[in-house]
């Protein structure tokens, strides 16, 4: 890389997303993905496949706010999809035959699995808090008030839910190659070149990573209900379950257009999302950093997005 590199450093998006999985990283970019996982001999397995994602050949699946619903949906699917790709290098005893994916049999169970974890999200962030803050309406008159606990039973709950599961050791292993997937974002995002090194010292923290969505989902959740007045307790959980597409929605359109903005109002609206980032990343290793660089290599050319986005010149010097 030229000298002039290191003299714009303001973020450029790039387009690229991922998460971690089990000993390794995922990273999408447009309809191809790359899971690269750490064997337990040590080398690093990089598998190049392609998601379209559910309904892509519609029109509507495109429209704000309507957009974000197919967008949380293809994120369930593909990430259990490579979950359960990483998952098979660490399971004893397994055939060859049984690694393989896109049977018939594993696309049930894994549409099955993506809408029983969906069901216990809605019930234990959603369903929960509004059970809970309407047992105590028993006691407090204040419809506002009441609102306003369901609220805050809502974010104690998820946030409870974080910390306890954090102490997890394979979670926190977990959480190490998820913020190797944020370094290595981060640094071609700053004009850095794709180097363990420059990764390294690349923030773990992303505005549009899928913590920040969920909590956004949470916040503006708070903020709808707390308009919803009907007194019939039927309605009012019909109408929360009705509202859950629609509250996505508007958390998507908020995260999408906080990773193509940077100025004062959206760092204040990050903030939080990227605060909560401090429990679901931990620093990497530089063999996890790795493992990140050989998934975003498979699906992204990030000397050519330098050459783009920051008019850098990529030359034998980058390795330096």
């Amino acid at each position: 890389m030229t000298k002039n590199s290191s003299k714009r450093r303001q973020a450029q998006y790039s387009g690229i997303g991922g998460q971690a999985v089990l000993e390794g990283v995922m990273m999408k970019n447009g309809t191809k993905y790359a899971v690269a996982v750490r064997k337990p001999d040590g080398d690093i397995d990089v598998q190049v496949e392609e998601y379209r994602g559910v309904c892509s050949d519609k029109n509507f699946t495109k429209l704000p706010f309507i957009r974000g619903v197919f967008a949380f949906i293809d994120s369930l699917v593909l990430g259990m999809r490579v979950t359960m790709h990483s998952a098979s290098f660490y399971e004893e005893d397994e055939d060859q035959e049984k690694k393989t994916s896109g049977s018939r049999s594993d696309d049930i169970m894994m549409g099955f699995t993506v809408a029983l974890s969906v069901i216990i999200a809605v019930a234990l962030f959603m369903l929960v808090p509004f059970l809970l803050s309407d047992l105590l309406g028993k006691y407090i008159r204040n419809a506002s008030v009441v609102a306003i606990l369901e609220g805050v039973l809502r974010i104690l709950i998820f946030v409870g839910y974080i910390l306890a599961i954090s102490l997890m050791k394979d979670i926190r292993r977990l959480y190490m190659y998820h913020g190797a997937e944020h370094k290595c974002i981060n640094c071609i995002e700053r004009g850095r070149p794709l180097t363990v090194k420059d990764v390294m010292r690349s923030s773990r923290q992303h505005k549009r990573c899928g913590t920040s969505f969920l909590l956004f989902v949470v916040l503006v959740s708070v903020i709808v209900f707390f308009f919803i007045r009907v007194d019939n307790l039927a309605l009012k959980l019909v109408l929360r379950l009705l509202l859950v597409p629609l509250i996505a929605g508007i958390s998507y359109e908020i995260i999408r257009l906080a990773g193509r903005s940077d100025n004062v109002i959206i760092r204040i609206i990050s903030a939080p999302g990227m605060w909560m980032q401090r429990l679901t990343t931990k620093e990497p290793d530089e063999e996890m950093v790795k493992v990140a660089i050989a998934s975003v290599e498979a699906v992204f050319d990030w000397k050519a997005y330098l050459n783009e986005a920051f008019g850098y010149e990529i030359d034998n010097s980058w390795t330096e």
